[in-house]
């Protein structure tokens, strides 16, 4: 538009920020935001910036999160940017010491650190304190993502690069982003989100050659099962997207599906 059409549309600037219209209306101009009619607010960004005496609710809204949004970002990515190959490994918080499952998520921890990968867990108690455990006593890097709940009892003792989060979504990014796979243990509605996440990231080509492998399998051929007898043959997803997973009941095997695809280059 030149800037004699402009004039036609909006008159010379008045008051700051404030334009007259040639219908006699007026529209506010506050950097990449437009207001008009009743949406228009007193004063400029500036005016609002450098006056101390103003509201400080501001700092529990939308745009200041963005920036601590950006800031976990920033945080995650310099803290995990030199990580080297890694895998995420998943499962529930409620998984108690010494339960068998406790030490199958200890066992696989130590051997991802003998096949050369660092271990991320979310950096909690239970299956991620079990991974977590593993790869510090293989003398391997051990991450946790910590996350802010109400009843969250902070990151494990057996972590030795941590980083907490206040939003699930940079985290997730995190456990995407560094690693170059999944082991899902058992676990609950936290594990369950992080899997379909992952899946469909896969499903959608988000990301490619990333291997995924459920262990376990009395507790998860049953979803298995309904994905294919109702999700897949009722034609909500792909024959071919019960390939995005394996499932297995051994630490070798869970070992050599989770590392293959990186081993193959």
């Amino acid at each position: 538009m030149s800037s004699t059409e402009r004039n036609e549309t909006v008159a010379p600037e008045v008051n700051g920020q404030e334009y007259g219209r040639p219908d006699g209306r007026s529209e506010q101009v506050l950097g990449p935001v437009v207001r008009r009619r009743d949406q228009m607010v007193p004063g400029t960004t500036d005016q609002r910036l450098l006056d101390t005496r103003g509201p400080s609710d501001w700092v529990h809204g939308d745009p200041w999160r963005v920036l601590r949004i950006q800031s976990e970002f920033v945080e995650g990515f310099g803290a995990l940017a030199e990580l080297g190959p890694a895998i995420s490994v998943f499962g529930s918080a409620r998984t108690p010491a010494g339960s068998p499952e406790y030490e199958t998520g200890r066992r696989i921890g130590a051997a991802l650190v003998e096949a050369g990968y660092a271990v991320i867990t979310g950096g909690g108690p239970g299956a991620m304190e079990a991974a977590n455990r593993g790869a510090s006593e293989a003398d391997g890097v051990s991450v946790g993502l910590g996350i802010e709940l109400p009843f969250e009892q902070g990151l494990n003792p057996y972590v030795n690069i941590g980083v907490n989060f206040r939003y699930f979504f940079v985290r997730k990014t995190m456990f995407v982003k560094y690693a170059q796979g999944f082991v899902v243990l058992p676990g609950g509605f936290g594990t369950l989100d992080e899997l379909f996440e992952a899946l469909t990231l896969l499903q959608t080509g988000k990301v490619t050659r990333f291997p995924i492998v459920l262990f376990g399998s009395a507790y998860w051929n049953g979803l298995a099962d309904w994905l294919r007898q109702t999700m897949i043959a009722q034609g909500k997803a792909s024959p071919h997207d019960e390939q995005l997973f394996s499932i297995t009941d051994d630490v070798d095997e869970a070992i050599a599906l989770v590392t293959k695809v990186t081993a193959e280059g």
